[in-house]
């Protein structure tokens, strides 16, 4: 099973193209949706439906994928649900670059805040880092320069923020999803 949680641009194409293509690895790919304008709610909205597909599946090796501010929680609710996650252009700081799209951004660092102390160091080897050189909208050498001290991170020559395209990492996304 792999879940998807979707970024800011909740109702775009794109992700129903990426869900599509997450099924080349495996057939049960379900997308976890959420606001994205209410941080706190979404946190325990999200943590509440990840536990429920968990509980409806008998996949011993679930993955979580998050693009964008997806990224963002899947990164900690993975963590909270002791899944792997595979993080697509991650939107780190959200508390930052989504001032004038949210009512409250500034929960987005609260929640950081909140999260439990060095979960990335606790969490080390448990993710999968996908990052756009040419990502229009983050900066991708930040989020790898945090994020490569803990996880892998692969660096996409090609792709733009929204990454329509996961064909060309299905291998190692597969590979990440089934190793021991």
């Amino acid at each position: 099973m792999i879940l998807y949680l979707h970024g800011f641009d909740a109702t775009s194409p794109g992700n129903h193209e990426k869900v599509r293509q997450l099924q080349f690895i495996d057939d049960d790919v379900r997308l976890v949706s959420y606001s994205t304008l209410y941080p706190k709610y979404d946190m325990q909205h999200l943590l509440n439906e990840v536990n429920k597909h968990l509980k409806l599946t008998d996949d011993k090796q679930p993955l979580l994928l998050g693009v964008g501010l997806g990224g963002f929680w899947a990164e900690r609710v993975g963590f909270l649900s002791g899944m792997r996650t595979v993080l697509v252009n991650p939107n780190l700081w959200p508390e930052e670059n989504m001032q004038g799209k949210i009512d409250r951004p500034e929960e987005y660092a609260d929640i950081a805040d909140k999260c439990v102390s060095e979960f990335r160091r606790k969490n080390r080897g448990n993710a999968l880092c996908l990052l756009s050189a040419q990502d229009e909208l983050l900066d991708s050498e930040r989020s790898g320069n945090l994020l490569g001290e803990y996880y892998q991170v692969i660096v996409d020559k090609n792709q733009p923020h929204k990454f329509p395209s996961l064909s060309s990492h299905l291998t190692s996304i597969k590979g990440f999803k089934f190793s021991d």
